[in-house]
């Protein structure tokens, strides 16, 4: 980010193509605030009827001034959408993204969307799609972030989208290396959503917290998670929705499933919302 600070850091919960909510998002905020940031949580493509864009969307907002209006981490169905154009991996049922795949700009597009971070540190919180190990700190969530992120800006970035795919290592442990090492980062920063005490990832559940698979616990309730000081903003979690606690902000209030798109101010905890149609069905 260049030039003058904006005034106002807006995080934002997951579109997945709901472009319609985002640009009446987009003119709430601006009607108030025209000079506001946004940072979103990931995922802006997928599933919903306008990823194309969407994606044309945030990346005008981020590019298209010396004051940068927007950036946004990486999530799973971002990451999906570059291994998919790049013939790694075929289109899943739901997906939407053939309008990516055939517009005139795709490559602009997704070399921009591959140069994204997978963890932003701003105005005091840490933002990452979905989650991060308990024994990880901000300073070593970031340093890890930025491996991957040169790994995927580097030479190496279509094997790495090849192999990024999988469960396992579930635990982090800092003698890792190669790919296991950087699979394990993906994972937390884009998957994550229940791990057990000692941080091993559980990738079956997407329920709510009050479903927590037997010795699992939501990853930022783990004791003694070393980013508890500091207020981690999150999307990923549809089944959890809106939370806002000192220590953390969950975003993913399910737009694409007919909730809403979601908003929060850094300095003030203000909300703004966009009522959403339905347009997947979940499941």
């Amino acid at each position: 980010m260049t030039g003058k600070r904006a005034s106002k850091i807006f995080a934002v919960g997951d579109i997945q193509g709901c472009c319609d909510q985002l640009d009446e998002l987009y003119q709430q905020i601006s009607a108030q605030y025209p000079q506001a940031r946004l940072l979103f949580a990931g995922d802006l493509v997928n599933r919903g009827p306008r990823s194309l864009a969407t994606l044309r969307f945030v990346h005008h907002l981020a590019t298209a001034s010396t004051v940068a209006q927007a950036d946004t981490v990486l999530g799973n169905h971002d990451l999906h959408l570059l291994a998919v154009a790049n013939g790694l991996q075929k289109i899943h049922r739901g997906d939407t993204l053939d309008d990516i795949l055939q517009a005139p700009d795709k490559e602009a597009l997704l070399q921009w969307l591959r140069h994204r971070p997978l963890a932003l540190h701003e105005d005091g919180h840490l933002l990452v799609h979905a989650g991060v190990f308990p024994q990880w700190t901000v300073q070593q969530t970031l340093d890890l972030a930025q491996e991957v992120e040169e790994e995927l800006r580097g030479p190496n970035w279509l094997n790495l989208l090849e192999q990024m795919y999988g469960n396992s290592p579930a635990q982090w442990n800092d003698k890792l290396r190669g790919m296991d090492r950087w699979r394990c980062i993906i994972n937390a920063f884009t998957r994550m959503r229940f791990c057990s005490a000692d941080g091993v990832m559980d990738f079956d559940s997407k329920d709510g917290v009050g479903a927590a698979p037997a010795g699992m616990m939501p990853w930022f309730d783990v004791p003694g998670r070393k980013t508890a000081t500091t207020p981690v903003i999150f999307g990923h979690w549809s089944t959890l929705g809106l939370v806002l606690r000192p220590d953390l902000l969950s975003l993913d209030t399910g737009c694409v499933w007919g909730g809403k798109l979601t908003a929060v101010a850094l300095d003030d905890r203000q909300i703004v919302q966009i009522d959403c149609p339905q347009h997947r069905q979940p499941g």
